[in-house]
């Protein structure tokens, strides 16, 4: 009794962590497979960095936004600090940096892994899951960015995802904004804020020049088509026209090659992209929690200008059809290796029988096979 109650006390794991059983762990496998598989296939060459690695890298150009999502640890060997990675948009972007900082551009890395956060949030509650995603790196036109939108788009959509849409934003539109209304200090985060939020009531209690402006912004989220034309009506400082006038341009070619893909425009929203300057994106299928994926433009800390997203296979999966079990096939004692290999190359997943003393049909039910070899013939299980 003791024993028992000891296993079951191994059992229990930190808040957020948990383990992944079959069928859903041989399905996420098979799904980032295929996404990493898609990527390549785009002329995306997939990378491998390491777990964990000096925090002083983890935390170089774009890592520092994920900075407080990260543990940390002290390296036994070099007596340095080490951090665990909390995203690997950042190890890429270093790999890029320097292994990869002669390579020819435009630069093309893909990858997929595990990363670890100290907590999770309201919306995604895990705090380790699996990324699978793209960098493009020293292409900053619009042709790049619309290249990495409808990859991210055609990955998911191949992979079964349902009503997909992609929300795009430009964070530093509103920071800029905020600048040129002369809103600094708490006065601009509460104004930046409110904006994230939709908070009308907040933007209403603001000046009127000031409510006047950032309310225009707030109202004209909404369908792209729709958001486009009022932003392009709006009378916005020369870099904030620039964000937006390329925004505009993104949506012409978005349009051309995106089919039914659902686009939504929120000019207002920055939280979450604390590390992008420009064209920022994310990914949503309709009735499943949380973000799909995030995506945008961020600066290498070598000074190049990239792009890319991250998908999170945790919420990924929600929204992915389940994947149809595999016909699993007992083999009597005495069923041949060359046999079973033959079976298994015809896509039956084979269960091979260790114990001539047990009765083949109830060991066969018992560990889930659909059928049974008999006389060199798969039999159906009743």
């Amino acid at each position: 009794m003791t024993q028992m109650t000891g296993y079951a006390e191994l059992a229990l794991l930190p808040e957020g962590l948990h383990d992944d059983l079959a069928p859903f762990a041989g399905h996420e496998a098979r799904s980032i497979t295929q996404l990493v598989a898609q990527f390549e296939g785009h002329g995306y060459a997939q990378v491998k960095p390491p777990l964990i690695e000096f925090e002083e890298s983890l935390l170089a150009g774009p890592g520092a936004g994920v900075a407080r999502h990260m543990f940390r640890l002290m390296d036994p060997i070099s007596q340095r600090m080490m951090g665990l990675r909390a995203d690997m948009t950042t190890q890429v972007a270093r790999i890029a940096a320097t292994r990869l900082k002669d390579a020819p551009r435009p630069l093309r890395l893909c990858y997929a892994g595990q990363v670890l956060r100290v907590r999770g949030s309201q919306l995604r509650p895990e705090r380790q899951y699996a990324q699978a995603g793209v960098e493009l790196i020293g292409a900053e036109s619009v042709a790049g960015d619309a290249e990495v939108v409808l990859l991210a788009a055609e990955a998911l959509q191949d992979l079964g995802v349902k009503g997909l849409s992609v929300d795009l934003t430009v964070p530093l539109l509103v920071p800029i904004l905020t600048q040129a209304l002369g809103l600094e200090g708490a006065e601009g985060e509460a104004a930046r804020q409110a904006l994230d939020e939709r908070d009308g009531a907040a933007i209403e209690a603001l000046a009127p020049a000031v409510r006047q402006q950032l309310g225009a912004v707030m109202r004209a989220a909404g369908p792209a088509d729709q958001a486009i034309t009022a932003l392009a009506e709006l009378d916005l400082p020369k870099p904030a026209r620039a964000l937006c006038d390329h925004l505009g341009a993104l949506m012409a070619c978005l349009k051309k090659d995106s089919g039914d893909l659902t686009l939504t425009i929120d000019p207002g929203e920055s939280r979450g992209f604390e590390y992008q300057t420009g064209m920022s994106f994310s990914l949503f299928a309709e009735g499943v929690r949380g973000e799909l994926g995030r995506g945008g433009r961020y600066p290498l800390a070598s000074g190049e200008s990239a792009i890319g997203f991250t998908l999170y296979l945790d919420s990924l999966m929600r929204a992915v059809p389940d994947a149809d079990l595999p016909r699993r096939l007992y083999l009597p004692m005495g069923t041949s290796a060359l046999r079973a290999r033959e079976l298994r190359a015809t896509g039956w997943v084979t269960v091979q029988c260790l114990d001539a003393d047990v009765d083949p049909i109830d060991e066969a039910k018992g560990l889930g096979c659909d059928h049974i070899l008999r006389n060199d013939t798969a039999i159906a299980l009743s």
